[in-house]
């Protein structure tokens, strides 16, 4: 029949996407429980309820996964958003500097405290597996990329005024709100969320 198979389509997307979210939630709860070296393909296949090819299909190796799972992490309740594309909209709907800061404090404040799980069993797989040291270096400076674009909305609105250049400003950002700062401080060092939060609102403001 005309038109069918674009009907079809919508259908088989939101199938697919509904396979890829069960893998995901698997692989989060598995990777939690167990570590990323003691949690296998098969082993979410299993808890997922989907075939081990499915996963590799749907999602791509263990640490395509792993960083499937981080991603949904970092988007919360925008997933499946990227956070990239929400944060760009936040930031262009800022007035000045003062609101991008604002922005850039809740926000890591907001990804870290979803996040920190996720970074900690990264950083622990990477000492072990190099795709996963692989993934750690990649999102790592996809971070300083982005950060670099809220650099440049921070001159735009008027800030960097202390001659920082956009790429000191985005070192400044990744530094402050980097997942190890968070768990020295929050997670070992037994900071409260609103306490983590002024220190880097106000750490941020050197920015201004």
């Amino acid at each position: 029949m005309p038109g069918s198979h674009s009907e079809a389509q919508p259908l088989r997307d939101a199938l697919a996407a509904t396979t890829r979210a069960q893998i995901v939630g698997a692989a989060a709860a598995l990777f939690t429980e167990l570590g990323y070296v003691s949690t296998s393909i098969g082993a979410i296949a299993t808890r997922a309820g989907v075939a081990v090819q499915t996963i590799y299909n749907s999602v791509g190796n263990k640490a395509a996964v792993l960083s499937a799972v981080l991603d949904v992490a970092a988007s919360g309740p925008n997933a499946p958003t990227p956070v990239p594309t929400f944060m760009a909209e936040r930031t262009q709907a800022a007035n000045d500097a003062a609101e991008v800061i604002a922005i850039l404090a809740d926000w890591l404040v907001e990804a870290n405290t979803r996040t920190a799980t996720i970074h900690w069993i990264i950083r622990q797989a990477s000492a072990v597996d190099e795709d996963a040291a692989e993934l750690e270096r990649t999102r790592s400076k996809q971070r300083l990329h982005n950060y670099g674009l809220a650099a440049a909305a921070l001159r735009e609105r008027g800030g960097l005024r202390n001659g920082m250049t956009d790429e000191q400003a985005a070192a400044t950002i990744w530094s402050l709100g980097h997942p190890t700062a968070y768990r020295s401080l929050v997670i070992d060092g037994g900071w409260s969320i609103e306490a983590y939060g002024n220190w880097l609102r106000g750490a941020l403001e050197s920015l201004g």
